[in-house]
């Protein structure tokens, strides 16, 4: 005697080697023993041999049609021998009974179970979705298949031109265009980026990096929405003065410049002014919605994306040839260079010259200041301002930090192609701390203490840096700055490229004029404005920062560098010659740091931002 029972979902067949009535003992044709519960046992049978039975019943069932069998089979719920009895119109054969209920159970859209051996047929709507169901998914296989060849025969499908970033920075993984490209790469053997880069729809490295930034924080584009022209901020007083600004070559947010104007007695009157986009729009406006959703200009080599439209720049940026509403700073400076007296106007300034920093530092340096150098114009005016800021820094008991540090200039010919794409990158080495960026620095901290402190005098909230036990912060009242040896600290001197700076312009715009402030005391608006802006320009700067890495990579590209000169910061750690790049070594020993070290550039990875090198020489011990 032989059985046909189920286990594990998977219909078997044996040999009865005892029956116990509730129970049998069963070998199958694999040979294994089990112990069967009666009622589990399907079909009992005495021909073909168990194996026969199940290899001509899956061969049988191959060849009945589902369909039919769902079409002439009753609404009631049956038993698979009753129905193979009514199929063949005869009491079925072993083999016959066992290819019926191969079908039905190999079926479950057509006949759903109903226990062991019992089915019932599914109503004919849930059978239509089933089909549905069944022909979309073969549909959508067939798709992501057409969609596999070609991306790994390096062709973009059209279906994925529109998805681009999705599939790079936040895939969907339901989607069957994810599926498809996440298979290519695995068969191709190449990552995302790499195989969008071979099929043609990633123009180049910096694409991938640029627009997974835009992705994030730009969603719309870098575009501005339609919004209001700025208002006029009518009749100002007009200031008698000559000023002139202070910048980096490629700099046209101009928001801040200086005037000298000697008075008798040999005393000065100098003027620190700020530009006034604030007079232009108020809180609550398009232009401000704008801003605030921004923060922040954010900063990249070869390339910004603005806080405020073109058109509000041009409008306020203080020009040379222009007369340009300003908030100014007005220190009257005895001969000695003590400051007798302030004052803080909002007024018309006219702008007569924006000297750039590759202009004016060849002439205006330490070596020129202690030994004296050629007449230039403006030679008085920085000189004077030279000797008042080394004044400001030793009156805040705080020397200037990083003075021998050295900072990088960018600058990218994106009209140059080359091997990487567009973009010729130029790096050159600035030292920090010249006598320009200290004259700057010490007159912006000035103007932002005074101002801070005007604020915090007249009880109007502002949002101010703090610093306390090495720790700094945003803060919305006054607080000592102790690493600026301050009272307090309000970003007030860059409104045309930072929110804060609005914010405060607004507010101290409020206190000249004696009218309610845009922030009210403890206003929830100007507390989330702080968290969001901390957050957001955190962001921007180290988006800065991982493009300069990537654009000290496409140096090392372009300049075929291969052998270079690098210094031991600490362990494995090492800064390259030249360039602004910090990076791990391979097989460097253990230096002391500031040995100069010869490493090798083995392979640059424009994609992860990555640099292997390895250890060649060791070229100078560290200086004692």
């Amino acid at each position: 005697m032989f059985v046909l029972f189920e286990e594990d979902g998977a219909f078997k067949a044996g040999t009865v080697l005892a029956d116990n009535d509730s129970s049998l003992q069963v070998e199958t044709s694999h040979g294994k023993r089990v112990k069967l519960k009666s009622s589990h046992v399907l079909l009992r049978f005495t021909e073909p041999g168990p194996g026969e039975l199940l290899e001509r019943a899956e061969r049988g069932a191959e060849e009945l049609d589902t369909g039919f069998l769902w079409e002439v089979c009753g609404d009631d719920e049956f038993a698979f021998p009753e129905f193979a009895a009514e199929y063949y119109g005869r009491a079925p054969s072993a083999v016959e009974s066992a290819t019926v209920l191969l079908r039905l159970h190999s079926a479950p859209i057509y006949f759903h179970r109903k226990g062991r051996g019992r089915f019932r047929k599914a109503p004919a709507e849930i059978l239509q979705a089933a089909l549905a169901g069944l022909e979309k998914k073969r549909q959508q296989a067939e798709a992501i298949e057409r969609m596999r060849a070609e991306l790994v025969a390096g062709r973009l499908p059209a279906e994925l031109a529109g998805m681009l970033p999705q599939l790079l920075y936040r895939p969907d993984r339901n989607r069957i265009e994810t599926k498809a490209f996440e298979a290519a790469c695995v068969d191709a053997g190449l990552s995302p980026p790499r195989l969008l880069l071979k099929c043609g729809a990633l123009a180049s490295s910096y694409d991938f990096h640029y627009n997974r930034f835009l992705f994030e924080y730009f969603a719309d584009g870098t575009a501005f929405p339609p919004c209001e022209a700025p208002s006029d901020p009518g009749e100002l007083p007009r200031a008698e003065v000559a000023a002139f600004s202070i910048d980096d070559a490629t700099t046209t947010e101009i928001d801040d410049a200086f005037s000298v104007t000697p008075c008798d007695g040999g005393s000065w009157r100098i003027g620190i002014h700020i530009a006034a986009p604030a007079l232009g729009f108020a809180r609550g406006s398009t232009l401000d919605a704008i801003a605030r959703r921004r923060l922040s200009t954010v900063y990249m080599p070869g390339n910004k994306i603005t806080m405020l439209p073109d058109e509000v720049v041009e409008g306020f940026t203080l020009a040379a040839g222009r007369e340009c509403p300003a908030v100014s700073l007005y220190l009257d400076v005895s001969p000695a260079l003590a400051i007798l007296g302030y004052e803080s106007r909002i007024d018309r300034v006219p702008i007569v010259a924006n000297l750039r920093h590759h202009d004016v530092e060849p002439l205006f340096n330490e070596q020129t200041i202690e030994h004296g150098g050629p007449d230039f114009t403006w030679k008085r005016e920085l000189t004077l301002l030279w000797d008042l800021a080394t004044v400001l820094e030793a009156g805040r008991g705080k020397a200037a930090a990083n003075q021998n540090l050295v900072d990088n200039n960018f600058y990218v010919d994106w009209q140059t192609e080359t091997d990487d794409g567009p973009g010729y990158i130029t790096i050159t080495p600035r030292r920090r701390g010249s006598p320009l960026d200290k004259l700057v620095a010490e007159l912006m901290i000035l103007a932002n203490a005074t101002w801070g402190k005007l604020l915090d005098e007249a009880g109007v909230p502002g949002l101010y840096r703090a610093q306390s036990g090495g720790k700094v912060r945003m803060t919305t009242v006054a607080a000592p700055h102790d690493g600026l040896g301050v009272d307090c600290y309000a970003w007030s001197s860059s409104p045309l490229r930072r929110y804060v700076d609005m914010v405060n312009q607004w507010q101290i715009v409020s206190v000249l004029r004696g009218e309610p402030p845009a922030f009210a005391p403890k206003s929830a608006d100007l507390m989330a404005a702080m968290r969001d802006f901390e957050l957001t320009y955190a962001a921007y700067a180290e988006f800065q920062r991982q493009m300069e890495r990537y654009w000290c990579l496409r140096w090392l590209r372009q300049e075929s560098v291969q052998l270079t000169g690098a210094e031991v910061l600490r362990e494995n750690l090492v800064k390259i010659d030249d360039i602004p790049l910090i990076a791990k070594v391979h097989g460097l020993p253990m230096l002391a740091p500031g040995t100069r070290v010869q490493v090798e550039i083995a392979d640059v990875d424009l994609l992860s931002l990555e640099l292997r090198m390895q250890y060649r020489a060791t070229l100078a011990a560290a200086a004692q």
